[in-house]
């Protein structure tokens, strides 16, 4: 069946349009829509030439851009899957670190030759642990903390 150049032009436009209206629902920087158009143009292009072998230029046009927009979709998506991964992931650690510091507190421990000491101290549970080990049930004073770090 021989397909005249206005159907193949309108199978072009409904493939690239049905694939992009497809791609709407995705974020702003989204690779799968350039994805979709470049697969559509590329797999066009392939299926002109394979479908001009047998004939069917037109033919072998429109199927190849329904298959290279469908593949270019696809492809472009899995991309877009690996970014929000890794952003996820680098939100996480923004996360701890937030967690981390909200349960740690620095205390400075002023000394007699005017030298100031800062003592880190870290939540564990109920208790505020200091960097030799020692445990509090609530932060101490620095005056609790001159004699174990002050001099």
């Amino acid at each position: 069946m021989k397909l005249s150049n206005h159907v193949v032009a309108a199978l072009l436009v409904v493939s690239v349009s049905v694939l992009s209206a497809g791609c709407a629902t995705q974020k702003k920087d989204s690779k799968a829509v350039p994805g979709a158009v470049i697969g559509s143009l590329v797999g066009a292009g392939l299926g002109a030439v394979i479908g001009h072998q047998s004939g069917e230029t037109g033919a072998g046009a429109a199927i190849g851009a329904a298959v290279g927009g469908a593949g270019g979709y696809v492809i472009g998506n899995e991309q877009d899957k690996a970014e929000m991964a890794a952003e996820n992931d680098q939100s996480s650690q923004q996360a701890r670190q937030a967690l981390e510091t909200a349960n740690t507190v620095v205390i400075n421990v002023h000394n007699s030759n005017g030298s100031i000491t800062p003592v880190t101290l870290r939540r564990d549970g109920n208790e505020w642990v200091g960097p030799k080990g020692e445990r509090y049930l609530q932060i101490p004073s620095e005056d609790q903390l001159r004699p174990v770090y002050g001099f």
